[in-house]
């Protein structure tokens, strides 16, 4: 007579259908959490604190953006002070022993860079040296090598014919070294210039003004947006106050210089507007401060680097005016 054959056990089907239900709902949580981190704390920062912002207190993404920072860390955003993260690579950021200092600046939508010139006598400006042949100006890159540079970014505006993005006929007027070499000089328009004395005039007048008021360097863009301390740009007069990569100057009370460059239209920085701007340069004392051409223009360089990350993939477009810092121009 044969043995009986012994019965084997399994796993209970009420256990098996337990522990595939704790699978399914732990990926779900685990896909859930991955999904909040990115909107939250993801690779796109500026989405991510856009979105911090627009957050109802006490409500249930309120509370899940709480898994992701402090209270602080939350209020800084929505408050659009964002703090620097000190571990963010800075080798390409200048520090103060060449009187030149350059500082990273951080809103809800945008990333820069702020260039304090403490020394006025270090700022210049260099014009298209092919403007009269109509050969394509230089891109910032050769500017900064042509005139032994240790720095610059982009500055007057350029007639776009055709949309081609060629930037080597300038918009306006130029003056330069005193004279106006571009431009029609009875022309009312917003320019930025620098008088022989090292100051920096932005406002709306003609060349030919600004020649007689000792203006030594101009370019033509805007809008002013301080003047004698004051906000001098009024909201919603600008179509173009829109978030967008962003280049402007100023100057503060005690004579430094300031180049901005904001990064835009990428995940990490969506651009800045022109509040935003106001309220950098504020917070640095500027007495006189005025927008640049900004867009696939906004470019700086500091020592053979950029320090922002322009928006087209080949660095800067060719320009034909630029500001340099310490140029033997």
């Amino acid at each position: 007579m044969g043995k009986k054959k012994r019965k084997q056990k399994g796993m209970p089907l009420w256990l098996l259908i337990l522990l595939c239900a704790i699978g399914v709902v732990g990926a779900g949580l685990y896909e859930l959490r991955a999904y909040y981190k990115e909107k939250f704390r993801g690779s796109a920062a500026a989405y991510s604190r856009q979105q911090i912002r627009g957050l109802e207190e006490g409500s249930t993404e309120y509370k899940i953006a709480r898994w992701f920072y402090t209270d602080e860390e939350i209020a800084s955003i929505r408050d659009n002070t964002v703090t620097v993260d000190e571990s963010q690579e800075t080798s390409t950021l200048a520090n103060d022993d060449d009187g030149i200092e350059i500082v990273p600046v951080y809103g809800s939508t945008y990333e820069g860079y702020l260039m304090l010139i403490k020394n006025a006598e270090d700022l210049s400006v260099a014009v298209n040296p092919y403007l009269s042949t109509g050969q394509a100006a230089p891109d910032l890159d050769t500017y900064v090598s042509m005139y032994n540079a240790a720095g610059g970014t982009n500055a007057g505006g350029f007639q776009d014919a055709g949309g081609t993005g060629n930037g080597s006929i300038p918009q306006g007027i130029v003056i330069h070294d005193g004279k106006l070499v571009y431009g029609n000089g009875d022309t009312y328009m917003d320019l930025i210039g620098i008088t022989e004395d090292h100051h920096l005039i932005c406002t709306q007048a003609t060349g030919n003004e600004f020649l007689s008021w000792g203006v030594k360097e101009a370019v033509t863009f805007g809008p002013t947006l301080i003047n004698n301390y004051k906000v001098a740009w009024t909201g919603g007069t600008d179509s173009l106050n829109i978030l967008n990569p962003r280049t402007a100057i100023a100057q503060a009370g005690d004579g430094t210089f300031m180049l901005l460059v904001v990064d835009g239209r990428g995940p990490s920085s969506f651009g800045a507007k022109y509040e935003d701007v106001i309220e950098i340069f504020q917070k640095y004392d500027a007495v006189m401060a005025a927008n640049l051409d900004g867009g696939n223009s906004t470019a700086m360089i500091w020592k053979g680097k950029y320090v922002n990350t322009p928006v087209s993939m080949y660095g800067s477009r060719n320009l034909p005016t630029v500001f340099l810092v310490k140029g033997d121009n």
